[in-house]
């Protein structure tokens, strides 16, 4: 019996996603739950799935297109079986329809294939390839058994560059955007532009998250072979807080405000060419050393470029935490539909008033960056203020 393949819903509120790319073949055979394409929503790229075992046949979605959510896009067949004929096919602006086929016996072989000199691609050069528009095809790899390196596409994307202009593609003064980066750079502008944003600031004394950190530190990496890290403090800090406030945790749906049931805490994270936000699920109830696995799991996948649906969907409040590169200070922007974004810079030892006296102590910045149609200021302050009284009584809340 076929089994369809179509274009997921990743987040609540999304309609469409964008095909990246197909990571088989038409005509090529799949195994259940082995990556079958990429797509993009309007946080990250991610893989999906395939739903089924058989052949892959009846591509009606080329790369680049934007598809409708439900939309079926291909179909997975027993050998011999046909696709069902359902409508026209969906493709990028100037690119040609790709052609369905009857599954076969034999697995459909194109390409490097049919010359009997299947490709070998490393994740690094497939992504890489797909960012340059290098076809992979054309590439002779210089890796062990042929495979494709990123270094070949390097080579070949500068090539196409000189050839094309007579310079060098790095000394044109373009820099062409990664996936990641293009994304980043849309969905910060709309928000920037869309939502109305207000900050708050406020200072803490640190010395008790650090001295948490120390003492508990030990207790969880024997249990959970995880470093414990200060974002992983102040990610429960911060959810168990925000259950507190359920308006800070709720969400602008357009027409109205959408309170959220979970507590889900988007971490802003470095990758290759951007940042990405996967979230921690249910951290107001997650004790530190699942929160600190979950973190740890999540920044292995982002940097390997292998988030799943669930990593990215679900966030109802983002952290962004700079403090281990030195940054005092900043103000982050608002990642729709959520409420707020918490920007948290470094742990550094400042002048303070200690007891009507000049003292030393270990001061950190939070600033809360708002969605004025959510929260007003006085919601805001509450919050920070009531996050600033969990952080100086860390060690007995955790």
């Amino acid at each position: 019996m076929a089994i369809s393949v179509v274009m997921p819903a990743l987040e609540l509120t999304q309609e469409t996603g964008k095909l990246v790319a197909w990571r088989k073949k038409e005509g090529e055979r799949v195994t259940k739950g082995e990556p079958l394409l990429e797509v993009e929503t309007d946080k990250a790229v991610v893989e999906i799935e395939a739903p089924g075992e058989g052949i892959l046949v009846g591509i009606r979605a080329l790369e680049g297109a934007v598809i409708p959510v439900g939309q079926i896009i291909a179909w997975i067949v027993m050998p011999g079986e046909e696709a069902p004929a359902d409508g026209p096919a969906l493709r990028a602006e100037g690119r040609g329809a790709p052609t369905a086929r009857r599954a076969a016996g034999v697995e459909t072989r194109t390409s490097n294939e049919a010359r009997g000199t299947e490709a070998k691609l490393s994740p690094k050069a497939r992504r890489l390839a797909r960012e340059q528009g290098i076809d992979i095809d054309r590439l002779h790899g210089s890796g062990p058994g042929g495979e494709i390196l990123a270094s070949d596409v390097l080579a070949a994307a500068e090539s196409k560059g000189t050839a094309g202009s007579g310079v060098p593609a790095s000394a044109s003064g373009v820099e062409p955007l990664s996936s990641i980066a293009r994304l980043m750079a849309e969905r910060t502008t709309q928000s920037w532009t869309s939502v109305p944003h207000f900050f708050v600031l406020r200072e803490v004394d640190a010395a008790t998250l650090v001295e948490a950190r120390e003492r508990l530190g030990a207790k969880v990496e024997r249990a959970k072979s995880v470093r414990l890290t200060h974002t992983d403090l102040l990610i429960a800090l911060v959810a168990r807080t925000l259950a507190r406030h359920p308006r800070m945790n709720a969400s602008w749906n357009g027409d109205g405000i959408r309170n959220n049931r979970d507590v889900n805490i988007g971490v802003a994270m470095a990758v290759e060419g951007g940042v990405v936000a996967p979230a921690i699920q249910n951290a107001d109830t997650a004790d530190l050393g699942e929160i600190a696995v979950q973190r740890r799991d999540l920044a292995e996948r982002a940097k390997a470029n292998k988030l799943r649906p669930t990593d990215i969907s679900g966030a109802t409040f983002t952290l962004s935490n700079l403090g281990m590169y030195g940054v005092d200070a900043f103000t982050a922007i608002v990642n729709r539909p959520q409420a707020g974004i918490l920007a948290v810079g470094r742990i550094a030892d400042r002048i303070v008033p200690v007891n009507g006296q000049p003292g030393i102590r270990p001061m950190m910045a939070l600033t809360l960056s708002c969605d004025h149609r959510v929260v007003d200021g006085v919601r805001a302050a509450e919050f920070l203020n009531d996050l600033a009284k969990s952080i100086g009584d860390a060690g007995n809340l955790l």
